[in-house]
């Protein structure tokens, strides 16, 4: 294994980037999408219970069959691995923020809406503030999900570490299979344990 690292670290070092890429705008564009829910979710009550279980139903297809179901769509590549991904994340983000949204003291909303605070200045300065370790459970529970799910979209060439593992499963060669395993691996226990340090300090 530390022969290949030395006499290929362009193909390592490019795949890890190519990975954390991946893995970075689908957390962007999750949040961005998760938000305008979870936004409409507070306003309309009945919405959030129907949009929680609508993304638990497409959570629990599996990833292989949903990259297939979108390639006659939106093609091979990077462009379906970044929808699946991030239509994954909002069961996880969505099932988060409203709980920590809605887990807030009913007394403490009442008494900010005698105050003549808005919804939105209520969701803003008071549930948001008040919610933010279950908001950062779900952050992090995302970009773990990611990064593991992430490594199965090289078999619809969207690049990242699978790239390497596939390619060593293809050609039964252990050692790409092994660094493949490894990195994968590795990178979502890594990012794990840095955000868990972060959400306790929060």
């Amino acid at each position: 294994m530390i022969e290949y690292a030395l006499k290929y670290p362009e193909k390592l070092y490019g795949a890890l980037g190519q990975h954390l890429v991946l893995v970075g705008v689908t957390l962007v564009l999750s949040l961005v999408l998760a938000a305008v829910l979870t936004v409409c979710a507070m306003y309309y009550k009945t919405v959030s219970n129907a949009l929680v279980h609508l993304f638990s139903v497409v959570y629990s297809i599996p990833s292989l069959a949903m990259f297939a179901m979108l390639i006659p769509v939106t093609g091979l590549g990077t462009k379906t691995a970044l929808i699946v991904l991030t239509l994954y994340n909002q069961y996880l983000l969505l099932r988060n923020f409203t709980a920590g949204l809605n887990g807030v003291d009913s007394a403490i909303i009442e008494a900010a809406a005698g105050m003549g605070m808005t919804t939105m200045q209520i969701l803003l300065k008071i549930r948001l503030p008040l919610a933010k370790r279950s908001i950062f459970t779900g952050i992090r529970l995302a970009i773990v999900s990611t990064t593991g799910i992430a490594t199965i979209a090289a078999t619809i060439n969207a690049g990242g570490l699978g790239t390497i593992l596939f390619d060593g499963l293809r050609t039964l060669n252990v050692v790409k299979i092994l660094w493949g395993t490894v990195l994968s691996a590795g990178l979502a226990i890594a990012l794990n344990a840095g955000l868990e340090r972060i959400e306790r300090r929060l």
